[in-house]
């Protein structure tokens, strides 16, 4: 028969038989092909690109078979006796490992321990001013020797019209463990109850107490500012109980626009009397309808 005297039929013939000879397909030394059904027979068509291209555009990786695809045909080199099968596995959990291990960032794969966070208690004074706070720290650091205790001293500033709530870190303050990135140290402002001011954003609240004929005839208050200035403020409307008197500029600093400042609020309690004479309820009786 004809077929088994040529090398490339008899081939052919070996792998898909006689629908294989109808089909054309490629020579066991073309770039690859791949098969397609049409109809119920098989049609190949050729592929041009090299098999080693498309294993790396695929994998990622070089083919570990140098170069070798390209005989993925008849007598194939990885079905061969000689070849370990396991090499095409192993390669390609070894890159997804490098790859894996390269993306964990620079520290090489060592996690970091959680943040340290305390409370910075400050004076509304101190986030008005601003100041330096000195805070002494120990901890454990790891030398040739072995673990010792470290002391250090860690300075703080604080800017004017700092809220509470704003963190200030120190990165990698903490303890030094083995495998393990020392954890931040973090500060959070807090602040304390001051006896006159209360602070609303960049406003400062300060409260009166006055009479009911002070709230009707006229007030004058006196306000000592956070940095120590004495203020004089008349106040010449009539003061109901939800009346405010507002001094501009005389709020906290803000720290985004340096210069300036919020406002102070002033907010009354009146006062009013525990009882009235007869008289003294028709006197203010007259007063109040006359007007």
């Amino acid at each position: 028969m004809q077929v088994l005297s040529d090398p490339q039929k008899r081939y052919v013939y070996d792998q898909f038989g006689e629908e294989g000879l109808k089909g054309q397909v490629p020579p066991p030394d073309a770039g690859g092909f791949s098969g397609m059904r049409d109809g119920g027979a098989h049609t190949f068509r050729f592929n041009t690109r090299s098999p080693d291209d498309i294993f790396t555009e695929f994998f990622g990786f070089a083919s570990p078979f140098g170069g070798g695809m390209g005989d993925m045909g008849g007598g194939s080199r990885m079905g061969g006796p000689n070849f370990p099968r396991n090499v095409f596995r192993d390669d390609i959990i070894a890159s997804l490992r490098n790859a894996a291990s390269s993306g964990e960032g620079s520290g090489g794969g060592m996690r970091k321990a959680a943040p340290i966070e305390r409370n910075l208690p400050c004076s509304l004074e101190d986030l008005y001013k601003g100041t330096t706070k000195k805070m002494k720290i120990s901890r454990d650091v790891l030398e040739t020797s072995g673990r010792n205790t470290m002391e250090e001293i860690l300075t703080i500033e604080i800017k004017p019209g700092w809220k509470k709530g704003t963190k200030i870190t120190f990165p990698e303050k903490g303890n030094e463990q083995p495998g393990v990135i020392p954890s931040d140290l973090v500060f959070i402002i807090d602040e304390k109850p001051h006896g006159v001011f209360k602070r609303d954003g960049n406003d400062l609240i300060a409260t009166q107490k006055i009479s009911l004929v002070e709230a009707l005839t006229g007030y004058t208050a006196q306000v000592t500012t956070l940095d120590g200035r004495n203020l004089t403020i008349p106040i010449n409307s009539i003061v109901s109980p939800t009346y405010e008197e507002v001094v501009k500029g005389e709020g906290m600093p803000i720290p985004k626009e340096p210069g300036k400042k919020g406002n102070l609020r002033i907010k009354f309690n009146i006062k009013f009397p525990s009882r009235l004479t007869p008289e003294q309820k028709t006197g203010i009786k007259r007063l109040l309808t006359a007007s």
